[in-house]
């Protein structure tokens, strides 16, 4: 790569090096997962500048930066009730993270709210006893696997496993809730 392809993408970098970050941090856990997309990106961009133009460059890493976030997501499944309220989302259409944490009093809101905990409370009845159990102390009241293998007698990775179910069943529920809120 020449001076000029290296002056360009540090123009490119400065321009939307931040809006991108944020970007990336409003959809991933961690400041060091979002480090790594957004170096993900950047390294993609240096190889994509040097094989072939990019029209709209912002339109281009924003459209990146969602597909390394959904590479991640299905790389790693999620285990925890935190990455089940960071489900893909669309431009203008909030997670919901966005819509928990929203302390306005906006009706279309609430209402939302209520129909993610509706969702999510017939989703944990629908588990078997020994899996909801395991995910609601884990995830809802904050005990440790061995805490619950004391208690239980069960082992910690028979106990881990029936977490690992129990999100996947609740991610395919709350997956069906938000592409329905998408759609209407």
């Amino acid at each position: 790569m020449g001076a000029t392809g290296r002056k360009n993408i540090a123009t490119v970098i400065s321009q939307f090096g931040k809006r991108l970050l944020g970007f990336i941090r409003q959809r991933v856990n961690s400041e060091a997962d979002a480090e790594d997309v957004l170096q993900d990106v950047w390294y993609q961009l240096t190889a994509t500048v040097d094989t072939e133009p990019i029209g709209q460059v912002g339109s281009w890493l924003f459209t990146v930066a969602r597909n390394k976030i959904t590479d991640r997501y299905r790389k790693k499944k999620p285990e925890s009730l935190e990455d089940l309220l960071i489900l893909e989302d669309e431009d203008g259409v909030p997670s919901f993270s966005d819509i928990l944490l929203d302390d306005s009093n906006n009706p279309e809101t609430a209402y939302l709210r209520s129909l993610f905990w509706k969702t999510l409370d017939e989703s944990l009845q629908e588990l078997p006893e020994e899996q909801r159990t395991v995910f609601v102390w884990n995830e809802l009241g904050n005990m440790s696997f061995k805490e619950i293998s004391e208690l239980t007698g069960e082992n910690v990775n028979t106990l881990i496993s029936r977490k690992r179910y129990a999100v996947l069943h609740l991610r395919d529920r709350l997956e069906t809730l938000h592409n329905e809120i998408i759609n209407h």
